[in-house]
């Protein structure tokens, strides 16, 4: 039984997801559908592409990941058929799988074939009328190869990584806003393990955030803190406290993190983030 995993800026206030769901469920009646998330910000490519960037790794093989956050729908862009992982994901050609492309090596292609799509497409919902019946047809056992052409110029966000201001600063984004108000940036704990042991800054609407606590107990109440966030990014958080209130912060908004002179590793990560 095949597993297919929605995740979309269509919120759950009106017809869209099930508009899917309905789709998919007519072409492939057995798939087992999950719901990552449809609270992604309306738009925001970058939240879509860290949510699926967190969750695809948790499912089995061969599942099909639909991602739908898409601000060029009925434009030039391109649908596409991505395999990496040992898992497929179908997405419009906006730079929301970056993260998927930079876990596993990818093939992509263009989803071309109309007879994987509905007969009548709507300009304004590709959800609906191109992913979710190629996401079907792929689950039912449609060899990718029937999807359409290999293609190589598939769209990367460069925004997803941090780029370097000077020797030892960092200019990132908030990728998203958690439920708990927590603010996770795109500073990968891996990159920049460091921030553990060296003295840091992080700079964000005007604040200065210098304290870095490994468990949201050991802030004062209402602190804002930075801290390891279980996605493997580091994250603005506040305890008991909501810290995307406190500072008046959303997803896209930037930040700097700077590394003090003397940090064993700032070589390292220098090299690392260019």
């Amino acid at each position: 039984m095949a597993v297919i995993t929605l995740t979309t800026d269509f919120g759950s206030s009106d017809h869209f997801v099930g508009a899917m769901k309905g789709v998919i469920l007519s072409i492939a009646p057995r798939a087992t559908i999950v719901d990552i998330s449809h609270e992604i910000a309306p738009q925001n490519v970058n939240e879509g592409a860290f949510v699926i960037g967190q969750a695809w790794k948790y499912f089995p093989q061969k599942t099909v990941h639909v991602v739908v956050v898409d601000p060029g729908v009925g434009s030039a862009r391109r649908a596409i058929l991505c395999q990496a992982g040992g898992q497929f994901f179908i997405a419009p050609d906006n730079g929301v799988l970056s993260m998927i492309y930079d876990a596993a090596k990818p093939a992509v292609r263009e989803i071309s074939n109309a007879r994987v799509m509905r007969k009548e497409i709507s300009k304004t919902f590709h959800g609906r009328d191109v992913f979710a019946p190629a996401a079907a047809h792929l689950a039912r056992g449609l060899a990718p190869a029937r999807f359409g052409r290999p293609i190589a110029d598939f769209i990367r966000l460069e925004a997803l990584k941090p780029r370097p201001v000077s020797r030892n600063v960092w200019r990132g984004v908030i990728l998203k806003v958690d439920h708990f108000g927590n603010l996770i940036t795109n500073f990968s704990i891996d990159d920049f393990a460091e921030v553990k042991t060296a003295p840091m800054e992080l700079r964000i609407a005007g604040k200065r955030i210098r304290r870095l606590a490994l468990t949201f107990a050991e802030a004062e109440i209402g602190e804002s803190v930075a801290i390891p966030g279980s996605a493997g990014f580091l994250e603005i958080a506040a305890n008991h406290a909501s810290a995307a209130n406190l500072l008046n912060c959303g997803a896209g908004t930037e930040l700097e993190l700077e590394i003090f002179p003397g940090s064993p590793d700032a070589a390292r990560v220098q090299n690392i983030s260019r």
